[in-house]
């Protein structure tokens, strides 16, 4: 099910089905993050196959996740589009029909965040001095109630749609913009340290 013009998907337990792999997640990424591509090119970014780019592609197609983008290349070259700009997921929306793919999918998320991370750290040494002060690795411990987390997820949500939004090709920003990417975790857990019984 899609929302917000086109520009988000939100997860139901048929379309977790077709984005619940590991290099699934990857290549939508890919696609998100640098443009359109084609199989050949995403293998060589991801470490894989051609044949293996091109056949979760597909899979991706068929659940609508990316689009063909026609007259690009030259022949059989086929240019692959992200058809969203983002994917919501909420474990409500797939409540007890997709748990093994709910799995899968957070894993694969959690590991590409995790891999984003790695590589900001990589390339932080040679980001201009101004944007020292403008990142972070921050973690806050809360005891909120289920409404409470969902208050803030919605305020935290609200503030970074205000923000301005990655240009579309060919869009404008400002000079010295840069692309920033907000990863937010809200996580509650089962039981605290302090909660455990000795």
């Amino acid at each position: 099910m899609s929302g917000d013009d086109g520009k988000q998907i939100q997860l139901d337990a048929t379309s977790l089905r077709g984005i619940a792999h590991p290099l699934r997640v990857r290549i939508l990424g890919m696609l998100r993050e640098y443009g359109p591509s084609t199989a050949t090119r995403l293998a060589e970014r991801l470490g894989q196959s051609t044949g293996a780019t091109s056949y979760h592609l597909r899979q991706l197609a068929q659940y609508g996740f990316v689009v063909e983008e026609g007259g690009r290349g030259a022949g059989r070259e086929r240019w692959w589009r992200a058809a969203h700009q983002r994917t919501i997921f909420s474990t409500e929306s797939v409540a007890g029909q997709a748990d093994a793919e709910t799995d899968v999918y957070l894993r694969s998320v959690a590991a590409a965040y995790a891999e984003r991370v790695d590589r900001w750290i990589s390339e932080r040494p040679s980001l201009p001095p101004e944007w020292s002060g403008a990142s972070t690795l921050s973690d806050w411990s809360l005891r909120l109630t289920p409404a409470e987390a969902r208050q803030l997820l919605d305020q935290l949500g609200a503030l970074v749609s205000r923000q301005r939004q990655e240009p579309a090709a060919g869009g404008d920003a400002p000079e010295g913009a840069r692309r920033v990417v907000v990863q937010l975790q809200l996580m509650p857990f089962v039981a605290t340290p302090d909660e455990v019984p000795e």
